[in-house]
């Protein structure tokens, strides 16, 4: 659990070729390399615990699932407000999938007062409510329409202000490691995946999703 994942390792699994047609996203498999094939910097935000399991994040769906699903978003993306029900479906369904949802603000500074409003809800144990609120939006993001739905959602916004002040370093450093995972995972925009341990940059349908779960079942299978 304490190696890293390595990009020089990444590689089309040819033997799986016609799931990857299927999933048409450039889905490439994450081998583990030993940390001396690495980067320190890689060393440093591709570590299996930190990608699947990074403790700062809280988990949706299933939190003892045998297969992860890391998603990295922008509140402002307008493809993962299209993708987001879907997700939660396929999640729900299945139910046996954790998903961790890593801030990656790309557009702009309301994507990043966005993230670091919603990291911050954590502190109240309600970062779930707080992306559902504002991956669901159908309306423009500004500052004062983000405290509007995260007040709607049930957070206490003066005390989010305080936890936002208190715990900025902190939520500042998980999005820093979210943008250099995404970074270093050669991902181009939002959204992109983890599925097990699979690199998926791109949308996939619900059928692709399953298929992507259903392959990462397989895959880990095939290492016992």
């Amino acid at each position: 659990m304490n190696e890293a994942i390595g990009l020089a390792r990444l590689y089309q699994r040819h033997s799986r070729r016609e799931t990857f047609r299927l999933l048409g996203a450039g889905a490439a498999m994450l081998g583990l390399a030993p940390r001396s094939a690495l980067a320190q910097s890689d060393e440093t935000v591709l570590t299996e615990a930190l990608v699947l399991r990074d403790p700062d994040i809280p988990v949706a769906g299933n939190p003892d699932g045998d297969i992860t699903i890391v998603e990295y978003f922008d509140y402002q993306c307008p493809y993962c407000h299209k993708i987001a029900p879907e997700l939660r479906q396929v999640v729900q369904d299945d139910g046996k999938v954790r998903l961790v949802l890593k801030d990656w603000p790309v557009l702009g500074e309301v994507s990043v007062i966005a993230a670091r409003m919603a990291l911050a809800s954590k502190y109240q144990n309600k970062f779930i409510q707080a992306h559902d609120a504002l991956i669901s939006a159908s309306s423009k993001l500004t500052e004062p329409r983000i405290r509007e739905l995260l007040a709607g959602a049930g957070i206490d916004v003066d005390r989010l202000n305080r936890d936002l002040a208190t715990n900025a370093k902190a939520i500042d450093a998980i999005i820093a490691r979210n943008r250099d995972q995404a970074t270093a995972f050669g991902f181009r925009g939002t959204p992109s995946f983890i599925v097990g341990k699979f690199r998926v940059p791109g949308m996939l349908t619900m059928a692709q999703f399953n298929q992507a779960i259903a392959d990462a079942r397989k895959a880990a299978a095939d290492k016992q």
